[in-house]
C-alpha cells in the first residue's frame, strides 16, 4: 500500500465517512482510497462549496468530514469555505496534495495560508508515519472542535507506507480551563430574571439546559447558529441578538443573569453588548479557554461541557427552586408577540414586489414543518433567520462566520446530505445564487428535494441600504433583473416567479407532486426598504 492510499484508508476507519470536494491529478489517488475503504465522495463544482458542503454536513450531524483537493489552486479556490470552517470550530480535515517545488505552477505556501485563517495545518512527513498522522489530524480536529488542513506532499503519495511510526507532533492536547461551579450556583439562586443563551457548544444539550431552566425560572434563547433548540417551549425566546423580536430584546435586556452556554456573547449575539443590562451577572459555561471573556469580561465561568455543566448545576441546586423570570405576565407577552412574524408592520407589497415578511410567513405556513432551513449572507437574511420556524437545532444552518455571501447552496446540500429525513430550503439573495449558480448542477445530480428560495432584489441590497442614505453612487451594485427561474429550469429544476402573495400557491401545487424536481422560487422583493437588523449589522464593521 503506498502513501496515497495508507492517508485514504486512515482517514475513514478515524471516522470520516463523507467526503466532499473537487478531485485533480494530485487528490485522485487517496479520495479513492477514502470510496474504496466506504466513504461516500460527493463532488462539487468549485472547491469552496465543497468545503462549505462539508461543513454544513459535519455541523448538522455532529461527525468529522473531510474536503479532498488539489495542491495549490484547488486549495486557494477553497480559502473562502475553509476560513468560515476555521471561525466556526468545525471539525472537519482538508485533505490536500502539496507540491514542494517552488518553480512549479501549483506551489504556494499551503501551511501559511492555513494559519493565515485560523486552520490548523499538519503535513505528512514520512512514509512510515503517514497513516498514523492522518488518524491523529482527524482525532485532534474532533478532540479541539478545529478546521485541520493534512497536506500530502506530491513526492511521498507513490511510496510504500511501510511500519507506522506515531509523529509527536500529533500528539498535542488543548490547554487545562478551570471554573468555579459553587459561584454559578450562587448566582442562580440570587437572580430573579434569568436568562439562558445557548450557542454552538451546547448543540446537543437542550433537554438537559430546559430542564435546568425549569428549576430556576430561567427564560431560554440561542445564539443563530443554535435556533430551534428550543423549539415548542413555551418560555423560549428563540435568538438573542440582531434577529429579536423586539419584545424579546427587551426582555433579554431585563435580565439580572445571563448565562451563556456554549456561547462567547459575541457583537452578534448580544447586540454590541447592548442586551446586557447594567447590572446583570454574566457567565459563560464553556470547555474552550480562548472564548471565555472574549467580547465583555465575565463574573463567573463553568469550564465544562454544556450538557455536563448542566446536569452538575442542577444536582447542586437539590430541591431548590425559583419562578424567576416565568411569570404569568412574561407568558402571555411571549405568546402574543414573541416572534416576529407576531409584530405589527405594514406591508410593503405592490403589484411588482412582494414584502419579504409576508413572502417568508407564507412560505413558513406552506412548507413541512420537518425542515432543515440554510441562510446565505446579504441584506435579505433577517427573514428566514426569523420568520422560518425549524423544529430543532439540527433544523437550521448558519455559515455566516465569516459573512460572506455564496456558501448558502453549498450550506443546503451538505445540510440536506446529514439529514435526508427533511426538507431542504436554502435561502439565498441574488448576489449569493449567481456566486454559486454552478452548484445548481449538483443539487440536480444528487437528486435532492430541495425548495431555494432566492430574495431578489437586483442589487447587493446591504450596500444600497447602507451607502444609498448618504448620497453615494449606488451603480457599482445595482444589476438589471435576472430571470432565475428560467435559469433554474436550464439545470433541471422546476421554477417559479413570485411578485404576489398568490403567486406562492404554486409552491403548495409542487409539495402536493412527486417533488422529483428540485424548486426554486425567484421572488422579486420590494427594493426600498432595509431588513431590520442590518443597523445592527453595520456596527459590528
Amino acid at each position: 500500500m503506498n502513501v496515497a492510499q495508507a492517508v485514504g484508508r486512515a482517514l475513514v476507519e478515524a471516522g470520516i465517512d463523507h467526503v466532499f470536494g473537487v478531485v485533480g491529478s494530485g487528490n485522485l489517488e487517496y479520495t479513492n482510497a477514502m470510496v474504496d475503504a466506504g466513504a461516500r465522495f460527493v463532488a462539487a463544482r468549485h472547491e469552496s462549496a465543497g468545503t462549505t458542503m462539508a461543513d454544513a454536513f459535519a455541523r448538522t450531524t455532529g461527525r468529522p468530514a473531510a474536503v479532498t483537493l488539489h495542491q495549490g489552486c484547488g486549495l486557494t479556490n477553497a480559502m473562502t469555505g475553509i476560513t468560515e470552517a476555521a471561525k466556526s470550530r468545525t471539525a472537519l480535515v482538508v485533505v490536500v496534495a502539496e507540491t514542494d517545488q517552488p518553480d512549479s505552477n501549483f506551489y504556494v505556501d499551503q501551511p501559511a495560508l492555513a494559519e493565515a485563517v485560523g486552520a490548523v495545518p499538519m503535513r505528512i512527513t514520512h512514509a512510515a508515519a503517514a497513516a498514523a498522522t492522518a488518524r491523529s489530524a482527524v482525532e485532534f480536529a474532533v478532540r479541539e472542535r478545529r478546521t485541520v488542513v493534512l497536506n500530502v506532499p506530491l513526492h511521498l503519495q507513490a511510496m510504500e507506507a511501510g511500519t507506522e511510526i506515531v509523529d509527536p507532533a500529533m500528539t498535542t492536547t488543548g490547554a487545562k480551563l478551570e471554573g468555579d461551579l459553587d459561584r454559578f450556583v450562587m448566582a442562580i439562586k440570587s437572580a430573579r430574571r434569568p436568562v439562558f443563551i445557548a450557542g454552538r457548544g451546547a448543540r446537543g444539550a437542550g433537554a438537559e439546559l430546559a430542564a435546568l431552566a425549569d428549576r430556576c425560572g430561567a427564560l431560554l434563547a440561542t445564539s443563530a447558529v443554535a435556533k430551534g433548540m428550543f423549539t415548542g417551549n413555551d418560555w423560549s425566546l428563540g435568538v438573542s441578538g440582531g434577529f429579536s423580536s423586539p419584545l424579546v430584546a427587551e426582555l433579554i435586556q431585563g435580565a439580572d443573569l445571563i448565562v451563556g452556554w456554549g456561547c462567547s456573547l459575541n457583537m452578534w449575539t448580544m447586540r454590541q453588548g447592548t442586551l446586557i443590562g447594567p447590572d446583570a451577572v454574566v457567565v459563560q459555561v464553556e470547555i474552550d479557554s480562548d472564548r471565555v471573556g472574549k467580547y465583555r469580561t465575565v463574573d463567573h465561568f463553568v469550564a465544562d461541557d454544556a450538557r455536563q455543566a448542566a446536569v452538575r448545576t442542577t444536582e447542586a441546586l437539590g430541591d431548590w427552586t425559583s419562578e424567576g423570570y416565568r411569570t404569568s405576565r412574561v407568558r402571555a407577552h411571549l405568546a402574543d408577540r414573541g416572534r416576529w412574524r407576531d409584530t405589527a408592520y405594514d406591508d410593503l407589497s405592490t403589484d411588482e414586489f412582494i414584502d419579504p415578511r409576508i413572502l417568508t410567513t407564507r412560505l413558513d405556513d406552506l412548507l413541512p414543518a420537518e425542515r432543515i432551513v440554510s441562510v446565505d449572507s446579504g441584506n435579505f437574511m433577517g427573514y428566514p433567520s426569523a420568520f422560518l420556524d425549524v423544529p430543532d437545532e439540527q433544523g437550521f444552518c448558519f455559515t455566516q462566520a465569516f459573512q460572506s455571501i455564496g456558501l448558502g447552496l453549498a450550506t443546503a446540500i451538505g445540510a440536506a446530505l446529514a439529514r435526508p429525513d427533511r426538507l431542504p430550503i436554502a435561502t439565498l439573495g441574488d448576489g449569493g445564487a449567481l456566486m454559486a449558480a454552478s452548484e445548481f448542477e449538483t443539487v440536480v445530480r444528487l437528486s435532492l428535494p430541495m425548495v431555494v428560495v432566492i430574495y431578489n432584489d437586483s442589487a447587493y441590497g446591504a450596500e444600497v441600504h447602507h451607502f444609498g442614505p448618504h448620497g453615494h453612487d449606488l451603480s457599482t451594485v445595482q444589476f438589471p433583473e435576472t430571470d432565475f427561474a428560467q435559469i433554474a429550469i436550464g439545470y433541471g429544476f422546476d421554477g417559479i416567479t413570485v411578485r404576489r402573495s398568490a403567486d406562492l400557491d404554486a409552491v403548495g401545487d409542487w409539495l402536493a407532486g412527486d417533488r422529483a424536481r428540485p424548486l426554486l422560487i425567484d421572488a422579486k422583493v420590494v427594493r426600498d426598504q432595509p431588513s431590520w437588523w442590518l443597523e445592527e449589522a453595520f456596527k459590528g464593521h
